[in-house]
């Protein structure tokens, strides 16, 4: 499978790349937690990364191309029946590539592991309308709340400080997520809330403000998470400020910032899309396997 992964990229001349998967500063998201290394060349703990994306869009300031990385990648902290610590990431970028192009050749990367499917698509919104029947845009957190509690949706007890994206994470996962795909089909869930657009462009989408961010999901397993590249630097940093604020504010460590992709972002980057795709878990669906730990060479715990 990586060779058919890596034949797919070829006959579209995406170039295959390799960034160092050792930093010295660290992929800010409130909810990954990192794992730490040290060395002797740094005075200050490295990271090992959760994705290869700052290296690579550094190389798209450069004007490398199109691109794609088969790397390994760690998140601590995550395991479980569909998480292991260490798993390994098919991620590319596409300059020129619309919101619709990349979310269509993404399913087609998956049609290598589990053949052709239909394809469905739904807006986040309309996505929790549909199997929640809740309007997040106009619903209040303890409305939100409420819901989680009449569904006796189990929590834990920083959530209700942790905001409303929190509790709509909580209602995504428990009523929609195994909705999304259940048919046997490819389904992308679109549109995410622009509370939610990490490292994706934001526009206006009817009455709501919307990230330009997509999931891929089979049989209600998330396989897939994609934007339309964010590429203004000051806004970034703005975004990696607030992030490191809610993780300080969940009790955990601020990360340091990137500064060398801040700096690529101000150089500038092309418009383009990316993606990044579990190729663990598309080896499950392969194989028509539950646990993850069945399609990695060395089970863990750590081998």
């Amino acid at each position: 499978m990586f060779a058919q992964v890596r034949h797919f990229f070829s006959t579209k001349e995406v170039l295959e790349v390799d960034c160092p998967i050792l930093s010295a500063s660290a992929s800010i998201d409130a909810h990954i937690d990192l794992i730490t290394a040290h060395t002797q060349c740094s005075p200050t703990p490295c990271y090992l990364h959760s994705s290869p994306e700052y290296g690579m869009k550094r190389l798209l300031a450069e004007g490398i191309g199109d691109i794609y990385q088969l790397s390994h990648v760690f998140r601590d902290g995550e395991s479980g029946k569909r998480h292991n610590p260490e798993f390994t990431m098919i991620e590319w970028y596409r300059q020129s590539f619309s919101y619709q192009q990349m979310i269509d050749e993404t399913m087609d990367l998956i049609t290598l592991f589990i053949g052709k499917q239909k394809r469905t698509q739904l807006s986040y919104r309309d996505a929790l309308k549909q199997y929640a029947n809740i309007d997040y845009v106009t619903m209040t957190e303890q409305q939100l709340l409420q819901v989680i509690q009449e569904n006796n949706i189990p929590t834990y007890p920083q959530i209700e400080d942790e905001g409303k994206d929190a509790l709509l994470n909580v209602l995504l996962g428990t009523l929609v997520e195994p909705h999304l795909g259940s048919d046997d089909s490819l389904c992308a869930l679109t549109y995410y809330p622009a509370t939610q657009a990490a490292l994706a462009k934001t526009e206006q989408h009817n009455d709501e403000k919307v990230a330009l961010r997509f999931e891929i999901y089979y049989q209600g397993l998330e396989l897939a998470n994609g934007y339309c590249e964010l590429t203004d630097a000051a806004e970034q940093r703005q975004r990696f400020i607030e992030s490191n604020n809610e993780r300080v504010k969940l009790g955990k460590d601020a990360y340091p910032i990137d500064e060398h992709f801040l700096a690529a972002l101000e150089k500038g980057i092309p418009d383009c899309s990316g993606v990044a795709v579990g190729f663990d878990r598309l080896m499950m669906l392969r194989h028509g396997i539950t646990n993850i730990d069945k399609v990695i060479p060395f089970s863990p715990p750590l081998h």
